[in-house]
């Protein structure tokens, strides 16, 4: 990472903030609380650079999307909006494609990425949620897929949020924007735990904690298979894959040791690091 790209993403002025602790834990933090962290093309482009630049860093683990004040975001700011309104359809369409790829760059992150949601999550940020591995929010969260009443379809989005929550779900609140709340989130599968306002930061350090106990190539390995098999036929083809990359990370460095450390009843080599 280079000393120019630090400044861009760790400056206390930017609408994204990027931390590594020595541990190989990145905080992510929407740092645009005034406006309740709403995406504009600042944002967009921030958020997408410091990705990229986690995804090229072999020394985090884990990464935590979080934000700055009562709100986790609340979808597209309205002075982006108002310009958007204005653009031709070539613009809108550049403007669109930048959401994409960030939305794509965090979707297929090589590590785990968490969630972290205090408040009230609308349109865009459903998406940021739907991209990430695990979500915990806390009981005050909501959420919206408000785009309906802009006349306007959350189509970037759309194939994180069908994702996450299925088809059946995703035609109800595409159609309907209502809001709902976390224990519904998590009833449809947007949100894994629900935790108390002031439990939220323990909840995550605790996630973090158990993601950090197991070995890191197998995470990573792990999270890529679920991606490549998920909706795949059980064939000769995907058979002969996941026997092939079973067999490869048994003999592997890392598969080696959690298996003699199992056998011989001490932690991992990992755990120590």
């Amino acid at each position: 990472m280079s000393q120019e790209n630090k400044a861009m993403i760790n400056n206390n002025e930017n609408k994204v903030l990027v931390d590594i602790d020595n541990r190989g834990v990145a905080t992510v933090t929407l740092n645009n609380p005034d406006k309740h962290n709403a995406f504009d093309d600042q944002i967009i482009k921030e958020l997408t650079l410091a990705f990229e630049q986690i995804s090229a860093n072999q020394d985090v683990r884990v990464m935590v999307l979080a934000s700055k004040g009562k709100s986790f975001c609340a979808g597209a700011d309205l002075g982006w909006m108002k310009r958007m309104a204005a653009y031709s359809y070539e613009e809108n369409l550049v403007d669109a494609n930048a959401l994409a790829t960030m939305l794509h760059t965090l979707n297929f992150l090589p590590v785990t990425t968490i969630a972290k949601v205090q408040g009230a999550a609308f349109g865009g940020a459903v998406g940021l949620v739907s991209c990430c591995d695990i979500t915990i929010a806390s009981n005050k969260a909501s959420f919206c897929l408000s785009e309906v009443k802009l006349g306007l379809t959350p189509a970037t989005i759309s194939p994180y949020v069908v994702n996450a929550i299925g088809l059946k779900a995703a035609r109800r609140y595409f159609q309907t924007a209502e809001r709902f709340f976390a224990d519904k989130a998590n009833q449809i599968g947007l949100v894994d735990e629900v935790c108390g306002v002031d439990e939220l930061d323990g909840e995550v350090e605790a996630m973090v904690n158990v993601l950090l106990s197991n070995g890191p190539v197998a995470v990573k390995a792990a999270k890529k298979l679920a991606q490549d098999v998920a909706y795949s036929d059980i064939d000769e083809t995907l058979m002969a894959d996941t026997s092939d990359r079973i067999a490869s990370i048994r003999v592997s460095a890392e598969g080696q040791e959690g298996l003699t450390s199992f056998f011989e009843k001490r932690p991992a080599a990992w755990i120590n690091k």
